[in-house]
């Protein structure tokens, strides 16, 4: 943590605050993590690997949750996986250079923003058969795994929209397929950052444990307590400050 700008005890506060807001609704908050680890200085090899192993434990939590109370459903959820583990594979074992990073976490992060405050009612009924569907998600899921690898978020964020505006699933079965799907794409992409890009992941056990403990509390209060609008209007507060920060981080470079 030599590069980093900020204190320790704060990134894992803000990333405890993350996590909470993110597995409220059904999330990890890849993109936030990987937000902050970019705004505060880690090193842009270094941050894909970090984000994708607080992922890793952040929607372990969300799926297992999910398919406990019986929303994941194979039929949906099997051409994503299909199609995105070995893309993300891929996009972990790419080397992409600190300005196309930025780049790509910025467009990410104002698409979330965008999907939470624009797109959040939006839906296309497709006319297309089962093979339709079928296709259209595979594609999907290739695009995803891919950025998913390279940036290090789980791609979740993108998926479950989607699901629902493309008329695939219920919002439950949206929200399970995403939870497994970051699941599938973190672990995917951690493998083949552990094989080609491989950093010392200990001086990270504080924030991982922060991700831990908010992703407990947040996925229970968000199952139990909350309302999923709420939570995603304060998910999307978060996003936009991230933007705006990162924003003034790109036009510096």
């Amino acid at each position: 943590m030599e590069d980093i700008i900020i204190s320790p005890y704060i990134l894992s506060l803000l990333f405890f605050v993350a996590a909470f807001a993110y597995t409220s609704v059904g999330l990890a908050g890849g993109s936030s993590y990987t937000a902050l680890l970019a705004i505060f200085g880690i090193n842009t090899l270094a941050i894909p690997m970090i984000s994708l192993t607080l992922n890793v434990f952040a929607s372990s939590i969300g799926s297992f949750n999910f398919i406990r109370n019986k929303h994941a459903r194979l039929k949906l959820i099997l051409p994503f996986f299909i199609s995105s583990i070995p893309m993300s594979y891929l996009g972990g074992a790419l080397k992409v250079q600190k300005e196309i990073f930025y780049w790509l976490l910025l467009i990410s992060l104002i698409i979330v923003a965008l999907r939470i405050y624009v797109w959040e009612s939006t839906t296309i009924k497709l006319k297309m058969g089962q093979t339709g569907k079928i296709i259209l998600s595979l594609l999907s899921g290739s695009v995803l795994g891919l950025v998913s690898g390279i940036v290090g978020i789980g791609g979740g964020i993108y998926l479950i929209p989607l699901i629902i505006i493309f008329d695939l699933g219920t919002e439950k079965e949206a929200a399970a397929c995403g939870a497994i799907f970051i699941w599938a794409n973190s672990l995917s992409g951690l493998i083949s950052r552990f094989q080609y890009n491989m950093i010392d992941l200990s001086v990270y056990v504080l924030p991982i444990i922060a991700v831990i403990a908010g992703s407990i509390l947040g996925s229970f209060m968000g199952a139990t307590k909350f309302s999923p609008k709420t939570m995603q209007k304060v998910l999307g507060v978060i996003i936009i400050v991230a933007i705006l920060l990162l924003l003034r981080k790109v036009l510096t470079l």
